[in-house]
């Protein structure tokens, strides 16, 4: 008699382990040029770009839905544990003579910058990346409609509102001025995503990409190194047009590598504990960006009570800032085990300690 078992469900595709260890190696350097401040962080590992070029490339593919759907799913994800972060710092902010006015909303949907005051700067300055993602999400319908028509030259047309930014016009002193200039600066990044999606990347010949991402990085080098003087430095961060170019040419190497040698650094998987913490990254990839800033701010006191241990202070490296480096992620393993769980509430999933 033939068996009547059930055919084994399939299984869900792999995650792409080079998109996932991209993004936990753009957060460990997020973290450190947080704790180090070292200018040439961003022209290393160009953090910012490449988080912005994931993002698109993932909202390409789930634009294969019904935009509606996706956009409700992805302000699902990500409000809840901003709202969650937000309660303690803005508790904390009232707590220290914070008087907010109606620019509270945007402590609610982050449309525009969410309002603080002096003390509570290191924590919320940082949300102008959710800012920006959000601004991306809700725009990409049209755009991801709009580079359809004509990939390659919307592509390459997107460097150019960063261009009237800096040489044209500074755009409005206030909220939207600042998601301007930060919306023009990774405009490409996003887009570099659809390209990937679509498959438009594979399709260019390689001299080409050489070609345009060397003067993308060229440029953006030069005009780094050009502005010191007036600056003061050559951090990407304070130099929104050297940021765009020098991004856009990293992260088009990054993408069109991906798409043409076809990598997936399915590999990593033999590296069990590796692999697991990539895996960890990502599933708590909001919060250990919204709480690393809180988890550095906090290491500056813990550290001080250090010193009153005769022991600690003789053996341990308490005004080195590479201990305080260990500190802080020893203290945002402590906000993903206690505050991670609200992404799986926010994905609607069974919450965890940690994703599985």
């Amino acid at each position: 008699m033939r068996s009547t078992a059930p055919l084994p469900l399939p299984q869900p595709p792999a995650r792409d382990r080079y998109f996932d260890t991209l993004r936990a190696v753009a957060l460990i350097r997020v973290v450190t040029y947080h704790t180090f401040g070292w200018a040439w962080c961003g022209m290393v590992f160009p953090s910012m770009g490449i988080m912005f070029g994931l993002a698109g490339t993932l909202m390409a593919k789930s634009l294969e839905r019904p935009a509606a759907k996706v956009l409700r799913s992805r302000l699902r994800r990500l409000l809840p544990p901003f709202w969650f972060w937000g309660v303690f710092v803005v508790l904390a902010m009232l707590v220290h003579d914070w008087m907010p006015g109606w620019e509270i909303v945007y402590w609610v949907v982050p449309l525009g910058d969410p309002p603080g005051n002096a003390w509570g700067e290191q924590a919320w300055e940082i949300l102008w990346y959710l800012r920006t993602y959000l601004w991306f999400v809700l725009l990409s319908p049209l755009l991801l409609r709009v580079f359809r028509l004509a990939p390659v030259f919307v592509l390459l047309l997107s460097l150019a509102p960063i261009l009237v930014l800096t040489y044209l016009w500074a755009g409005p002193d206030n909220r939207f001025g600042s998601a301007l200039w930060d919306l023009s600066t990774y405009l490409f990044c996003w887009l570099l995503g659809f390209a990937h999606r679509d498959g438009v990347l594979e399709r260019l010949k390689p001299a080409l990409v050489v070609v345009l991402s060397l003067a993308a990085l060229g440029y953006g080098g030069w005009y780094a190194f050009s502005q010191q003087g007036e600056v003061g430095t050559y951090d990407l961060d304070e130099i929104p047009l050297a940021q765009a170019f020098w991004s856009a040419g990293f992260v088009l190497l990054l993408m069109w590598a991906k798409a043409y040698f076809r990598i997936d650094f399915a590999w990593l998987t033999r590296f069990r504990r590796t692999d697991r913490v990539v895996t960890i990254f990502n599933a708590r990839a909001v919060t250990i960006y919204l709480w690393h800033e809180i988890a550095l701010i906090l290491a500056v006191p813990l550290i001080d009570q250090f010193w009153n241990v005769p022991a600690f202070e003789k053996w341990l490296p308490l005004d080195s800032q590479w201990f305080m480096f260990g500190i802080g992620w020893i203290l945002i393993a402590v906000f993903v085990l206690a505050c991670g769980w609200v992404e799986d509430v926010a994905a609607k999933k069974r919450p965890r300690l940690l994703p599985s």
